[in-house]
């Protein structure tokens, strides 16, 4: 369970925290009474989360590049952290094939500033390095892939993020060791998530923010990939996670340093169009699609995680169904669209999954 106690005044530094689950995180643990920092770049779409749920009021908000070791490190520095969320990360598949540049050299070399400057910072007990499932080298099988699984990636994003596990690993054994675990003090782990959906994300070329814009334009959502599968999950799932595990590497050290799966229980990974269906049935206005003929950038067919590892361990499992997830993503979009105050209602929906009180977390 996520401890009230435990994070309560802990100094936690989030980079990308002005990104969607980076903003979600921010708010959780402002709610849970932890002093955050948040170092990132400024946000990439209008509207955005950290602006509409107002993220950076209850925190230190420093707009910045972890592409720039000198701020970052200082930042970090001052910032003295005890706990560390790396999320910051150029997150968008078919953005990497134009700008693949960018996305490795912030995946990967923004990592390794990361922890290259976690490693000066003598205050962080313990650094959860956010990744992604696409990081895994996808044979297109019908069997969940575990955490020992090859790193690959055929497009620029998942590669980097394939690399962003290798560098990881490879601070791991060379400075965070177990066997040297009294001399540095710090406690490394990646985690690697599904495909994440949740209220405030309104991202380019991801299907469920496609949905909602185009039926607040009343337009047609154009769908590349129907028959895609993939492990979604509703973004308080695998954040929950992210806080469970961050406790443990505090309060355990390095017996739970190493990577960790995120995702849906096995079977409950569907299409693109079964995504699409469900959420035409909750919505009364309906969806309106087409299928694109948008063939010209290769994405993955079939994805899905083996979460046996973290039930067992962390005893984390997810406990929200696919259907609970879409309704929580239309009570958020209903609630912005009729001039709500998303902060609280952000941090209501919070609050209710942290109590377990699923039923009232999906009425309106």
């Amino acid at each position: 369970m996520i401890g009230k106690n435990f994070w309560e005044n802990k100094k936690v530094f989030v980079t990308g925290h002005t990104g969607f689950k980076g903003g979600w995180i921010s708010l959780w643990l402002q709610s849970l009474g932890a002093q955050v920092t948040g170092y990132s770049l400024e946000p990439v779409s209008s509207p955005n989360l950290f602006q509409v749920g107002r993220v950076a009021d209850n925190m230190t908000s420093i707009i910045g590049d972890i592409s720039n070791y000198h701020d970052l490190a200082t930042a970090l520095s001052d910032a003295k952290p005890e706990i560390v969320f790396h999320m910051a990360a150029q997150p968008l598949v078919r953005y990497s094939y134009d700008n693949p540049i960018e996305t490795f050299t912030t995946n990967v070399i923004g990592t390794v500033h990361v922890l290259e400057a976690v490693r000066k910072c003598s205050t962080v007990k313990a650094l959860v390095n956010v990744t992604t499932d696409k990081c895994y080298e996808n044979k297109e099988w019908i069997w969940s892939y575990r955490e020992n699984e090859s790193m690959g990636g055929h497009d620029p994003y998942s590669c980097s993020k394939g690399c962003a596990e290798l560098v990881t690993s490879s601070f791991r054994e060379s400075f965070f060791s177990r066997e040297t675990y009294e001399q540095h003090g710090l406690a490394l782990a990646s985690v690697r998530a599904g495909n994440v959906v949740g209220g405030g994300d309104w991202s380019e070329d991801r299907l469920v923010p496609d949905i909602f814009r185009a039926i607040n334009s009343n337009k047609s959502v154009s769908v590349r990939n129907p028959d895609s599968t993939r492990p979604w999950q509703h973004v308080l799932e695998p954040i929950s996670g992210y806080l469970i595990l961050a406790q443990n590497l505090f309060t355990h050290g390095t017996q739970y340093a190493e990577a960790w799966n995120f995702g849906p229980e096995t079977g409950e990974s569907i299409s693109v169009l079964e995504i699409l269906k469900k959420l035409d049935r909750l919505i009364p206005s309906g969806i309106k699609w087409t299928i694109s003929k948008d063939k010209k950038a290769h994405e993955a067919n079939l994805l899905t995680l083996d979460i046996s590892k973290v039930k067992k361990y962390l005893k984390w499992k997810p406990r929200l169904d696919i259907e609970k997830a879409l309704k929580l993503i239309v009570d958020w979009n209903t609630r912005y669209n009729s001039g709500a105050d998303m902060h609280d209602f952000t941090h209501q929906q919070i609050e209710l999954y942290q109590e377990q009180l699923l039923d009232k977390l999906s009425e309106k």
